[in-house]
């Protein structure tokens, strides 16, 4: 699955947390096999609302909707704050 093109604070976001290796290698994963298991993705809840995450590292996650068969990063978080 293709990733849209990123916001501008998300890229700041990256930058400033030094992710930017960290979400290329997991954005090439994502888009060869959303299933990869490095990734873990998962809904989150409420299910409802069709909000997923994949994992960055053990502490950064990104967090996406899927709109038109493509994933939309929302944001990137701190996994535990």
């Amino acid at each position: 699955m293709k990733i849209t093109p990123l916001k501008n604070q998300i890229k700041k976001y990256l930058k400033e947390h030094r992710l930017e290796k960290k979400f290329d290698k997991a954005r090439k994963f994502f888009e060869q096999d959303i299933r990869h298991p490095s990734l873990n993705v998962e809904v989150l809840e409420p299910k409802h609302l069709k909000v997923y995450s994949f994992r960055l590292d053990k502490k950064y996650r990104a967090v996406f909707i899927v709109v038109n068969g493509e994933a939309e990063i929302l944001t990137v978080t701190n996994h535990y704050k």
